[in-house]
């Protein structure tokens, strides 16, 4: 393994799409949301800690997660466990770590990666990231990875890249918001367009600096504390100064600005596992398009359900399709597929109705 390469997990989110498996208190990233026997996070470090050195894994994360995190990784420290007192979107967390590893290594190289998603062709994965390495090494260049889209998402951004030259990685000509159904397909036609899945690769050095420039008043603001960053008085540096930090993300803050970005697009499948729909899309189904996460299921008249429940719980459906049926202890959810990104704004409904005790 390299011993320049270093990678930032990122495991702060709540997965409010997910409720009422995940929640604020326990979020989907530390569930087994595949029934494989790992949590999501877990297949993550594994995947990363197959060509990344273990101590070189730092997690990112809330601090109410730290219990968590230290749980279910027992490989990972404590002192790899970069604690948030405040969410402040990804600049300003990114920054952070640069500049922890580039104290601890100037030469680093480092991924930045969500703790929450599904790759499965892991040795693909390892080939595209290293490719990455290899010209953030050589170059100030600042590289993600871009998924080719399969059809008009309109829920994820999208990266317009060059389409001259021969070169594997593309000169990124800009990012695009999500995109209505029309502008969507606008995309795919163009042929010049990849998903957005929010992985970046970049030396510490070049992030820093394109942090100078772009973004001088957060730099300053976490460059007062790199005295004491991996010291005992980190700790309350950040607690006094990260909340008080821009909330922006890493895209506005720094790619947008960037002449020097490329993409390379994927060669493995990948999906964001943000809803219970693209969940239901990723396991296998029964022989009525059902997909089931530890439950017998007896299936009458019943197709293209997502069923997940407690292990081993048997569950009889008659004529009901296409929705979502998730029961977890004092909790049950029966819900339209198609109304999935609602599940949000049902989440707000009952912590107002009926306090936090649900979310």
């Amino acid at each position: 393994m390299n011993k320049n390469y270093y990678a930032v997990l990122m495991a702060g989110g709540v997965g409010s799409r997910f409720w009422p498996i995940s929640t604020s208190e326990n979020p989907k990233q530390f569930h087994d949301m595949l029934g494989t026997g790992d949590t999501l996070i877990q297949k993550t470090f594994k995947r990363l800690n197959k060509f990344i050195p273990t101590e070189n894994i730092l997690i990112l994360t809330n601090e109410k997660y730290n219990d968590l995190v230290l749980e279910q990784l027992p490989l990972v420290k404590q002192e790899q466990v970069v604690l948030e007192p405040a969410m402040r979107n990804t600049a300003p967390c990114i920054l952070y770590a640069a500049l922890k590893i580039q104290k601890m290594n100037p030469d680093g190289l480092m991924i930045v990666a969500p703790s929450d998603h599904w790759i499965e062709d892991e040795a693909a994965f390892a080939r595209d990231v290293i490719n990455c390495f290899q010209k953030c090494e050589k170059e100030a260049v600042l590289c993600t990875l871009g998924i080719k889209p399969t059809f008009p998402n309109t829920g994820f951004g999208y990266i317009e890249f060059e389409k001259e030259g021969k070169s594997q990685l593309k000169k990124v000509n800009q990012f695009r918001e999500k995109p209505d159904y029309v502008t969507a397909k606008g995309f795919l036609a163009q042929g010049n367009f990849l998903w957005n899945a929010g992985i970046f690769m970049w030396s510490v050095t070049t992030i820093v600096n394109a942090f100078k420039k772009y973004q001088p008043k957060q730099y300053e603001r976490f460059e007062r504390g790199i005295g004491s960053f991996n010291t005992a008085n980190e700790a309350a540096f950040i607690l006094e100064n990260y909340p008080k930090a821009e909330n922006i993300s890493i895209d506005y803050a720094i790619l947008e600005h960037s002449k020097a970005t490329f993409v390379l697009p994927a060669t493995f499948d990948w999906n964001d596992l943000g809803t219970w729909g693209s969940l239901y899309d990723k396991l296998d189904k029964d022989e009525h398009q059902n997909a089931i996460v530890n439950s017998k299921l007896l299936s009458l008249e019943a197709s293209g359900n997502m069923v997940r429940t407690p292990k081993g719980k048997l569950v009889v459906v008659d004529g009901l399709n296409d929705y979502i049926i998730v029961d977890k202890k004092e909790i049950l959810l029966i819900y339209p597929k198609s109304k999935e990104q609602d599940i949000k704004q049902v989440l707000a409904k009952v912590k107002e109705k009926f306090g936090e005790t649900y979310t």
